[in-house]
Protein backbone atom coordinates (compact mmCIF):
# COMPACT_ATOMS: atom_id res chain seq x y z
CA UNK A 1 0.00 0.00 0.00
CA UNK A 2 1.07 3.36 -0.78
CA UNK A 3 2.12 5.72 2.30
CA UNK A 4 -1.09 7.01 3.95
CA UNK A 5 -0.91 10.14 6.24
CA UNK A 6 -2.65 10.00 9.37
CA UNK A 7 -4.15 13.55 10.77
CA UNK A 8 -4.46 13.70 14.80
CA UNK A 9 -6.07 16.44 15.92
CA UNK A 10 -3.96 17.85 19.02
CA UNK A 11 -5.54 19.94 22.06
CA UNK A 12 -2.96 19.42 25.30
CA UNK A 13 -2.77 16.00 25.08
CA UNK A 14 0.97 15.54 25.94
CA UNK A 15 0.49 12.79 27.61
CA UNK A 16 -1.01 10.21 25.54
CA UNK A 17 1.06 11.28 22.75
CA UNK A 18 4.02 9.33 22.56
CA UNK A 19 2.27 5.89 22.81
CA UNK A 20 0.04 6.92 20.40
CA UNK A 21 2.58 7.94 17.91
CA UNK A 22 4.69 4.91 18.87
CA UNK A 23 1.47 2.38 17.71
CA UNK A 24 1.24 4.19 14.29
CA UNK A 25 1.64 1.58 11.54
CA UNK A 26 4.73 1.32 9.29
CA UNK A 27 4.19 3.91 6.34
CA UNK A 28 1.45 6.02 8.47
CA UNK A 29 2.84 9.64 8.62
CA UNK A 30 1.46 11.22 11.61
CA UNK A 31 0.41 14.58 11.34
CA UNK A 32 -0.12 16.57 14.75
CA UNK A 33 -2.60 19.18 13.88
CA UNK A 34 -1.64 21.48 17.53
CA UNK A 35 -4.87 23.32 18.20
CA UNK A 36 -3.33 25.68 20.97
CA UNK A 37 -2.25 23.66 23.27
CA UNK A 38 -0.75 24.92 26.69
CA UNK A 39 1.47 21.48 27.49
CA UNK A 40 3.77 20.92 25.59
CA UNK A 41 1.99 18.49 22.53
CA UNK A 42 3.68 20.03 20.18
CA UNK A 43 7.19 19.53 20.89
CA UNK A 44 5.53 16.16 22.51
CA UNK A 45 4.94 15.25 19.23
CA UNK A 46 8.30 16.57 17.13
CA UNK A 47 10.44 14.50 19.62
CA UNK A 48 8.18 11.33 18.39
CA UNK A 49 8.61 12.11 14.88
CA UNK A 50 5.55 13.42 13.88
CA UNK A 51 5.02 15.97 11.82
CA UNK A 52 3.37 19.62 13.70
CA UNK A 53 1.09 21.59 11.84
CA UNK A 54 -0.10 24.72 13.93
CA UNK A 55 -3.91 26.11 13.50
CA UNK A 56 -4.68 28.75 15.83
CA UNK A 57 -8.47 28.91 15.10
CA UNK A 58 -9.89 26.71 17.38
CA UNK A 59 -12.06 23.74 16.79
CA UNK A 60 -11.79 20.11 15.81
CA UNK A 61 -13.21 20.52 12.44
CA UNK A 62 -10.91 23.25 11.81
CA UNK A 63 -7.95 20.90 13.35
CA UNK A 64 -8.95 18.39 10.67
CA UNK A 65 -9.29 20.43 7.78
CA UNK A 66 -6.23 22.21 8.58
CA UNK A 67 -4.51 18.49 8.44
CA UNK A 68 -6.25 17.46 5.37
CA UNK A 69 -4.40 20.39 3.47
CA UNK A 70 -1.19 19.73 4.94
CA UNK A 71 -1.42 16.43 3.65
CA UNK A 72 0.06 15.02 0.57
CA UNK A 73 -0.63 11.24 0.70
CA UNK A 74 -3.27 10.05 -2.07
CA UNK A 75 -5.33 8.13 1.28
CA UNK A 76 -5.71 9.93 4.79
CA UNK A 77 -6.88 8.64 8.24
CA UNK A 78 -8.13 10.90 11.04
CA UNK A 79 -7.95 9.51 14.54
CA UNK A 80 -7.97 11.25 17.88
CA UNK A 81 -4.98 11.74 19.82
CA UNK A 82 -5.72 10.93 23.52
CA UNK A 83 -4.95 7.00 23.40
CA UNK A 84 -8.82 5.78 23.22
CA UNK A 85 -8.20 4.39 19.74
CA UNK A 86 -5.43 1.87 18.22
CA UNK A 87 -3.92 3.35 15.70
CA UNK A 88 -3.31 -0.49 14.79
CA UNK A 89 -7.09 -0.24 13.30
CA UNK A 90 -5.92 2.22 10.56
CA UNK A 91 -4.91 -0.10 8.20
CA UNK A 92 -8.47 -2.11 8.36
CA UNK A 93 -9.93 0.62 7.55
CA UNK A 94 -7.49 1.89 4.99
CA UNK A 95 -7.33 -0.89 3.17
CA UNK A 96 -11.25 -0.72 2.20
CA UNK A 97 -10.40 2.58 0.48
CA UNK A 98 -7.36 0.72 -1.31
CA UNK A 99 -9.20 -1.69 -2.46
CA UNK A 100 -12.07 0.25 -3.38
CA UNK A 101 -14.20 -1.62 -1.55
CA UNK A 102 -15.41 1.46 0.28
CA UNK A 103 -15.05 5.35 -0.43
CA UNK A 104 -15.81 6.43 3.12
CA UNK A 105 -14.20 3.63 6.18
CA UNK A 106 -15.45 4.28 9.54
CA UNK A 107 -14.75 3.25 12.73
CA UNK A 108 -17.80 2.35 15.44
CA UNK A 109 -16.54 2.57 19.23
CA UNK A 110 -17.22 -0.68 21.19
CA UNK A 111 -16.51 0.23 25.00
CA UNK A 112 -13.72 -1.66 26.62
CA UNK A 113 -15.16 -0.31 30.22
CA UNK A 114 -17.91 1.77 31.58
CA UNK A 115 -15.43 4.25 32.01
CA UNK A 116 -14.63 4.78 28.66
CA UNK A 117 -17.97 6.30 27.57
CA UNK A 118 -19.92 8.03 29.57
CA UNK A 119 -23.80 7.41 29.54
CA UNK A 120 -24.24 11.04 28.37
CA UNK A 121 -22.01 10.75 25.63
CA UNK A 122 -23.24 6.96 24.46
CA UNK A 123 -26.94 8.49 24.79
CA UNK A 124 -26.06 11.26 21.96
CA UNK A 125 -24.36 9.42 20.37
CA UNK A 126 -27.28 6.87 19.52
CA UNK A 127 -29.97 10.00 18.74
CA UNK A 128 -27.47 11.10 15.92
CA UNK A 129 -26.95 7.33 14.58
CA UNK A 130 -30.65 6.83 14.42
CA UNK A 131 -31.19 10.06 12.81
CA UNK A 132 -28.55 8.96 9.72
CA UNK A 133 -29.87 6.06 9.53
CA UNK A 134 -32.91 7.63 8.86
CA UNK A 135 -31.14 9.05 5.97
CA UNK A 136 -30.27 6.08 4.57
CA UNK A 137 -26.85 5.75 5.84
CA UNK A 138 -25.37 2.34 8.00
CA UNK A 139 -23.70 3.51 10.30
CA UNK A 140 -23.95 3.49 14.65
CA UNK A 141 -21.48 6.40 15.51
CA UNK A 142 -20.61 9.31 14.01
CA UNK A 143 -17.03 7.94 12.25
CA UNK A 144 -14.21 9.15 15.57
CA UNK A 145 -11.62 7.14 13.35
CA UNK A 146 -12.18 7.72 9.69
CA UNK A 147 -10.18 7.05 6.07
CA UNK A 148 -10.78 7.81 2.49
CA UNK A 149 -9.42 9.45 -0.39
CA UNK A 150 -7.62 13.25 0.33
CA UNK A 151 -9.26 14.60 -2.98
CA UNK A 152 -12.58 13.03 -1.96
CA UNK A 153 -13.04 14.46 1.08
CA UNK A 154 -11.63 18.09 0.29
CA UNK A 155 -14.21 17.85 -2.82
CA UNK A 156 -16.99 16.89 -0.45
CA UNK A 157 -16.40 20.83 0.90
CA UNK A 158 -17.66 20.14 4.54
CA UNK A 159 -17.83 23.60 6.33
CA UNK A 160 -18.09 22.82 9.57
CA UNK A 161 -15.15 24.17 11.92
CA UNK A 162 -16.31 22.43 15.43
CA UNK A 163 -17.74 19.11 16.67
CA UNK A 164 -19.73 18.87 13.64
CA UNK A 165 -17.42 18.22 11.46
CA UNK A 166 -18.09 14.39 11.56
CA UNK A 167 -21.61 14.58 11.36
CA UNK A 168 -21.39 17.07 8.34
CA UNK A 169 -19.04 14.78 7.10
CA UNK A 170 -20.80 12.13 6.80
CA UNK A 171 -24.27 13.48 6.14
CA UNK A 172 -22.36 15.03 2.45
CA UNK A 173 -20.89 11.56 2.05
CA UNK A 174 -24.39 10.07 2.21
CA UNK A 175 -25.56 12.47 -0.29
CA UNK A 176 -22.55 11.97 -2.72
CA UNK A 177 -23.99 8.43 -2.66
CA UNK A 178 -20.79 7.34 -1.46
CA UNK A 179 -19.85 3.41 -0.10
CA UNK A 180 -19.41 3.63 3.76
CA UNK A 181 -17.92 0.85 5.49
CA UNK A 182 -18.07 0.61 8.97
CA UNK A 183 -16.03 -1.19 11.27
CA UNK A 184 -16.18 -2.09 15.51
CA UNK A 185 -13.24 -0.61 16.96
CA UNK A 186 -11.93 -0.95 20.78
CA UNK A 187 -12.91 2.19 22.71
CA UNK A 188 -10.85 2.66 25.82
CA UNK A 189 -10.49 4.89 28.57
CA UNK A 190 -8.13 8.20 27.73
CA UNK A 191 -4.80 8.08 28.62
CA UNK A 192 -4.47 9.04 32.09
CA UNK A 193 -3.83 12.87 32.54
CA UNK A 194 -5.95 13.73 29.44
CA UNK A 195 -9.91 14.18 29.04
CA UNK A 196 -12.06 14.32 26.30
CA UNK A 197 -13.39 17.59 25.08
CA UNK A 198 -16.68 16.02 23.99
CA UNK A 199 -17.30 13.03 26.65
CA UNK A 200 -15.31 14.27 29.09
CA UNK A 201 -17.78 16.34 31.01
CA UNK A 202 -21.73 16.85 30.30
CA UNK A 203 -21.18 20.54 28.98
CA UNK A 204 -18.91 19.28 26.37
CA UNK A 205 -21.72 16.35 25.28
CA UNK A 206 -23.96 19.55 25.29
CA UNK A 207 -21.58 21.77 23.81
CA UNK A 208 -20.90 18.77 20.59
CA UNK A 209 -24.75 18.45 20.88
CA UNK A 210 -25.14 21.61 19.93
CA UNK A 211 -22.76 22.04 16.87
CA UNK A 212 -24.06 19.11 15.56
CA UNK A 213 -27.92 20.12 15.84
CA UNK A 214 -26.49 23.05 13.69
CA UNK A 215 -25.32 20.80 11.16
CA UNK A 216 -28.66 18.99 11.34
CA UNK A 217 -30.83 22.19 10.89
Amino acid sequence: MKPIDVVLPCLDEAAALPAVLAALPAGYRALVVDNGSSDGSPEVAARHGATVIAEPRRGYGAAVHAGLEFSTAEIVCVIDADGSLDPRVLPVLAGFVDRGEADLAVGRRVPTSAKAWPWHARAGNAVIAGLLRRRGLPVHDIAPVRAARRADLLALGVADRAFGYPLELLLKAAGAGWRVREVDVAYRPRTAGTKSKVSGSLRGTLRAARDMAGVLR
